[in-house]
């Protein structure tokens, strides 16, 4: 019987947009081809320093666990690990793939800040990951997203 090793994994940022949605499909699939644990992070960033309430975080790993297993088939039967963690996103996320053979996150085609690669996150990952990193878009049309 093949056993995985613990310090394998795939990590991806999912926040429930389209985006983050096709990060997630993207690292199942690499999570399989590689035989990695997948690590499905969730970020929360601290409302003026405090730390987020429990609830909080207890809805959002349960918000988590859905938006799992509604992109990811059952019958991959992957190894998945869920985190809900607090902090800055890009800096958040680069951590969390310390030690990752890979860390997928979304990113928006276009942002209002001027970025081509949309947002804050992704300029923060590509600088601070000391993993290979996959960008991801949804690039499917309003008609075939679920």
């Amino acid at each position: 019987m093949w056993v995985m090793p613990e310090h394998r994994s795939v990590v991806v940022g999912v926040d429930g947009s389209p985006n983050s949605m096709a990060a997630l499909r993207r690292a199942a699939r690499e999570a399989l081809e590689r035989r990695a644990r997948l690590d499905v992070v969730r970020v929360l960033e601290a409302d003026g320093g405090a730390a987020p309430r429990p609830l909080r975080t207890a809805r959002e790993w349960l918000r988590l666990r859905r938006l799992v297993a509604g992109a990811v088939p059952r019958a991959q039967h992957l190894n998945t690990r869920l985190r809900v963690v607090r902090g800055a996103p890009g800096r958040a996320l680069a951590e969390a793939a310390e030690h990752a053979e890979l860390l997928v996150v979304g990113a928006r085609l276009h942002s209002e800040h001027g970025n081509p690669l949309g947002g804050d996150t992704v300029p923060v990952v590509r600088e601070l990951a000391r993993c290979p990193i996959v960008i991801c878009a949804d690039h499917r049309t309003a008609s075939e997203a679920p």
